[in-house]
């Protein structure tokens, strides 16, 4: 189970500090663990954070929230409420967003760093404000458009191309997703909660998925790249190897 600090845990779930804490005095997250003077976050935080970000966004006051998380809780040990949202916040991958200057992405992207790309990429979630500088939810991710841009493709197609990846990855994952829900949880009903003995089955659940998730996409996009780039360049490989044959001749 990973741990975090107050910095780590707004840096990774996309919130801030200060709404970290309103929402720990509204009694919506649990206390941190406390070692000394330090306060210790778990990925069961970083689920309770991101449920109540995802219902405060869907327009759920404060009170409402904790209405239905005091009754969600109610009847079930602490060990089984944690133990659900433990395998619901932890991570899909081993990468963490990272910190980034602006003096290192005008490195990266020199003068095509404008400020109607940065704003771009700031609504498409790509890069997220933080004092003076930024944070690069991933980092891997960047680098890739990076790597694009050193090519040859202009920035702003390359961060056009990033949010209809996103946008298409979501829609995929999502009709894996969609039939595990299908079939595992809506069968019970909508106002089905599992109870105590049912939690560990459906935590069980939730860790299994992300790994099928991303093993089927990683699986399906390695044969997609099999067959793209051939049938999109090989006319052009063909021509360069005619007129290479030609010079020789």
């Amino acid at each position: 189970m990973a741990e975090y600090r107050i910095d780590d845990l707004a840096r990774v779930s996309g919130t801030t500090v200060r709404n970290i804490r309103v929402y720990q005095d509204r009694g919506l997250l649990p206390p941190p663990i406390r070692r000394g003077r330090t306060a210790i976050y778990t990925d069961a935080h970083l689920s309770r954070l991101r449920l109540v970000t995802n219902m405060l966004g869907r327009g759920y006051a404060f009170a409402q929230i904790a209405e239905m998380l005091a009754a969600w809780e109610s009847g079930r040990s602490l060990a089984d409420v944690l133990g659900l949202e433990e395998a619901m916040g932890a991570p899909w991958s081993s990468e963490l967003p990272a910190p980034i200057t602006v003096r290192e992405l005008r490195r990266m992207f020199g003068n095509q760093l404008t400020p109607a790309n940065t704003r771009k990429a700031l609504e498409l979630g790509l890069l997220r404000r933080q004092g003076v500088g930024f944070v690069a939810p991933s980092p891997q991710l960047l680098e890739a458009g990076h790597e694009l841009v050193k090519l040859g493709v202009p920035l702003d197609e390359v961060i056009e191309l990033a949010g209809v990846l996103q946008r298409e990855v979501d829609h995929v994952a999502g009709l894996m997703v969609g039939l595990v829900r299908r079939y595992v949880l809506d069968p019970k009903g909508e106002d089905w909660l599992p109870s105590g003995d049912e939690v560990p089955y459906y935590a069980d659940v939730l860790r299994r998925l992300p790994p099928v998730v991303i093993s089927a996409l990683t699986a399906a996009v390695a044969r997609s790249t099999a067959r793209v780039i051939p049938d999109m360049l090989g006319d052009r490989l063909e021509a360069l190897i005619r007129s290479s044959r030609l010079s020789s001749d």
